[in-house]
């Protein structure tokens, strides 16, 4: 059994930040710990939590939504716990958290080569005809 997804909470960091590490999604360019407190921090996102019955964490899922559109980022499931519906479950939770937060639409990045995209595909999300352009700041 599998509680309902929570936001997350300042003591979640560790299990989170781990998670994120375990499922590959990390890079070196970034830091985890700090983009989970500033989601925290921030009233415009949030990082939600799955837990299963037992108390252990099964996924996770940072929602944000910068006033034109609402994002996704670092959705993970524990290795062991894939292909149970978590990921589903966590889409849903952060679709609805960002429509109550007046998000119009949602998007999401996904690196190229990654096989999450045909999961994203089964849930109604489509490639955008878009190209994403970056610069670091500091």
């Amino acid at each position: 059994m599998t509680t309902a997804a929570r936001e997350a909470h300042a003591e979640d960091a560790s299990a989170v930040v781990g998670l994120w590490h375990a499922a590959g999604l990390t890079r070196p360019w970034n830091n985890p710990e700090a983009d989970f407190a500033t989601a925290l921090a921030t009233p415009s996102s949030t990082v939600l939590v799955l837990h299963d019955g037992a108390g252990h964490l099964c996924g996770t899922v940072l929602a944000g939504y910068e006033g034109h559109r609402g994002w996704i980022y670092y959705l993970a499931v524990a290795p062991d716990r894939q292909r149970e519906g978590h990921g589903r479950r966590l889409v849903v939770a952060a679709e609805a958290w960002l429509a109550s937060h007046g998000a119009p639409k949602v998007n999401l990045m996904v690196r190229e080569g990654n096989p999450a995209g045909e999961f994203y595909a089964s849930l109604g999300y489509e490639a955008q005809d878009v190209t994403v352009w970056g610069r670091w700041l500091g």
